[in-house]
């Protein structure tokens, strides 16, 4: 399962499985530059009819996104690819049946791909249905992590309850990352990394291993637990040829999109990454030596992820982010629809920002836990010092962005960051990058160089990992 990769010649195909798109890339072994980028969106949420705290997508969608990205980069090099590193969404968990989880498919004589059979939704991070109460009913796990809604243990346990009917269907459970290298490698087992599971729960990383008696006293199906490697082990090889990759082509077990987003970007130790997408991350590496508490503080909004060879980053990690600016744009949408007006979204994104961009400061204040927090499930979003002056498009978008990375500052603050020889904070993320409104007020708010413009992307990274094993 640990054997190494040799990738000194010809290309590494990244992948990024993320919760709006997915993006695929080709990195140059030897010259370790990205020479084919590719992204689609995946559209792939569906909604819930029995509860409106489900957040689910189709995993046929999501492979199907993954399927144009392939058939957009160049044949001549998916033939000399060496091998293949793969991320995504963490903390989610998609369910199959080992050995039928898919469908091979040729087409023309050359492409071969795979279309998911027997497999069940991919129930995301974004997930609420596990509540306060349920949470605190669960078993206390052995570990530094705290367990959240949107878990992948989480989610298992709530359908112990609920509808225990529905495990009994599957024999295999992963990530959707853990899912897609499974059937590249038509493995008979799930293969997970330290990364995605310490993302589920129940899990410690000191030991690397389940909490496996603590689950089965609380009749917890371990048997649906992946093996676990370690982070930059090979999980296996291509069983078939796969849009003419050839077959055996070495497959890396699967990582966490966080950390590959920051490996693809952090070269010094005084660097810190300010990550917003469609949630926020804040973080830092951690001293070589460090080892987390031996059991979680559940009101501290720091966690300490597992890395890479045995390190730590500290992690601010928000629940508000880049969607919080979307929903911002969506009850904008939906209020110019009841006045009978269609706008595109797009649009509606760039007068926001041009608007706010003419309106340098406000007074008006917005607090952006618009999906409460991790560390603080309770809270949530609200608007104050109202005044006649303030109400401008303008004063409100400015606010909204000062507010999210204010969220940011409060979980992380300047001072903590300065106490651990941060130096320079690199900002990164679709949201982020896409908002200068954001990033002015990240140089505010943060007393640090904010840099851009570095290759921050989870599909870098995972290739970079991997071409960086031999």
């Amino acid at each position: 399962m640990a054997a190494s990769l040799s990738c000194s010649a010809g290309f590494v195909l990244g992948m990024d499985l993320g919760t709006t798109s997915v993006k695929v890339v080709l990195l140059d072994a030897q010259s370790k530059t990205v020479t084919d980028s590719k992204s689609f969106p995946t559209n792939s949420d569906t909604s819930s009819t029995s509860d409106i705290h489900a957040k689910e997508q189709d995993p046929s969608l999501i492979i199907s996104a993954l399927d144009q990205c392939m058939g957009s980069l160049p044949k001549d090099k998916l033939k000399k690819v060496k091998c293949i590193g793969v991320c995504g969404q963490m903390h989610g968990i998609v369910l199959w049946k080992s050995k039928s989880g898919c469908e091979w498919l040729s087409e023309d004589h050359e492409i071969i791909r795979f279309i998911p059979k027997d497999v069940s939704q991919l129930i995301t991070w974004q997930d609420g249905r596990c509540s306060a109460d349920f949470l605190s009913s669960l078993p206390k796990p052995d570990s530094h992590l705290s367990v959240a809604t949107g878990f992948g243990c989480a989610t298992i346990f709530w359908y112990m309850k609920h509808r225990p009917e529905f495990l009994s269907g599957f024999s295999d459970a992963g990530t959707i990352q853990d899912y897609v290298v499974s059937m590249l490698c038509n493995l008979d087992k799930c293969v997970m990394t330290g990364q995605n599971a310490a993302s589920w729960g129940y899990f410690n990383t000191t030991t690397n291993k389940w909490n496996t008696q603590i689950l089965k006293d609380a009749c917890f199906p371990v048997q649906l637990l992946p093996v676990v490697v370690e982070s930059g082990a090979v999980a296996g090889h291509t069983s078939s040829e796969w849009y003419g990759i050839p077959a055996h082509t070495a497959v890396g077990a699967a990582l966490g999109d966080f950390q590959c987003s920051v490996y693809s970007c952090m070269t010094d130790k005084g660097d810190a990454v300010l990550n917003m997408s469609t949630s926020a991350q804040l973080t830092f590496s951690m001293p070589a030596e460090f080892t987390p508490p031996n059991s979680p503080d559940p009101l501290s909004p720091i966690a300490y992820f597992p890395y890479l060879h045995g390190s730590y980053l500290a992690v601010a990690a928000s629940l508000n982010g880049g969607n919080v600016m979307a929903t911002f744009v969506r009850m904008l949408d939906s209020w110019m629809k009841e006045f009978g007006l269609e706008v595109n979204e797009s649009r509606i994104y760039s007068q926001l920002i041009q608007s706010a961009l003419a309106q340098p400061n406000t007074d008006l204040t917005v607090t952006t836990a618009l999906l409460g927090e991790r560390h603080d499930p309770t809270s949530s979003a609200s608007v104050s010092q109202i005044s006649p002056s303030n109400l401008s498009l303008g004063h409100v978008t400015r606010a909204v962005c000062r507010g999210i990375i204010e969220n940011m500052a409060s979980m992380m603050p300047p001072q903590s960051l300065q106490a651990a020889g941060v130096r320079c904070i690199i900002g990164s993320g679709s949201a982020l990058s896409c908002n200068t409104v954001l990033q002015q007020e990240a140089e505010r708010v943060f007393t640090f160089p904010v840099v851009y413009g570095k290759d921050v992307d989870s599909a870098v990274g995972v290739a970079m990992v991997f071409n960086d094993q031999t």
